[in-house]
């Protein structure tokens, strides 16, 4: 699932992502926002995250002030160390209050209440379509073993474990395989990453979806970045964010 972290205090963020690293689930963090004014920016200049942790008071005051500048159309899990908010969080699309320091418990607990919320009101035959935890999809075979794309007039059926990573540009998104062949794909990059075995693929930023046996190097970038080097080449630098550098480093030493 792909979330936004709202949070002004670097500690508490950080922890928040270590323990967001050890879930279960899998979760993709696209961005820690440090104050409201950057909240509302980003929110409006970006899709729609599927799900948001906030902090209440923010630098710049309290984060329900988002709520007042703009619709926010997705579920919020708030974070906090005041209990004295609860009442009024749940009138601006809260489905939990997490009160700090977080359990682990309780943030899973949380995940799973919004999966729960997620199934009730997209119905069932949108679940294929759905993240789902790893365990479940390996003891159900759930993942896709190939894919089945077109070059000219002929179909290619290619072997998961023969792509090197799918990237988004353009508003296509192509496959590449580990021989260097480019395909484009039918479906979005959101789609194809809840298709694939997340113990082999890592969506490492908005436009890639890496398969771990393309990845040949990585190289720390300034401001705690992460630089990643895949074969075949690309002519322009993957970069991993500081806020999902720790899970990434975490996923390959798995």
């Amino acid at each position: 699932m792909n979330c936004v972290i709202i949070e002004d205090e670097k500690p508490a963020a950080e922890k928040l992502l270590s323990l967001l690293a050890l879930c279960n689930q899998q979760v993709y963090v696209e961005v820690v926002l440090g104050s409201v004014k950057e909240a509302i920016s980003w929110l409006q200049e970006h899709p729609t995250p599927e799900l948001i942790f906030m902090d209440i008071e923010l630098s710049d005051g309290l984060s329900f002030k988002i709520f007042e500048e703009m619709n926010v159309e997705c579920p919020v899990i708030f974070t906090t160390a005041y209990d004295e908010y609860w009442q009024e969080a749940f009138e601006y699309n809260s489905i939990d209050y997490l009160l700090k320091p977080i359990k682990p418990e309780k943030l899973e607990a949380a995940l799973n209440k919004y999966l729960k919320l997620k199934q009730h009101f997209t119905g069932y035959k949108a679940l294929a379509s759905w993240p789902v935890t790893q365990s479940t999809q390996a003891q159900t075979g759930g993942f896709k073993k190939r894919f089945l794309v077109k070059r000219g007039t002929d179909y290619i059926s290619i072997k998961v474990e023969e792509i090197a990573y799918f990237y988004a540009t353009h508003k296509l998104v192509c496959m590449v395989d580990s021989s260097g062949q480019k395909f484009i794909m039918d479906q979005s990059l959101a789609d194809i990453e809840t298709q694939v075995d997340p113990a082999a693929f890592y969506r490492v930023n908005r436009k890639y979806l890496v398969n771990m046996s393309a990845i040949k190097r990585i190289k720390a970038y300034p401001k705690s970045k992460l630089l990643l080097e895949v074969a075949p080449l690309v002519t322009e630098d993957i970069i991993i964010s500081q806020e999902n550098a720790a899970a990434f480093k975490q996923w390959m030493g798995q």
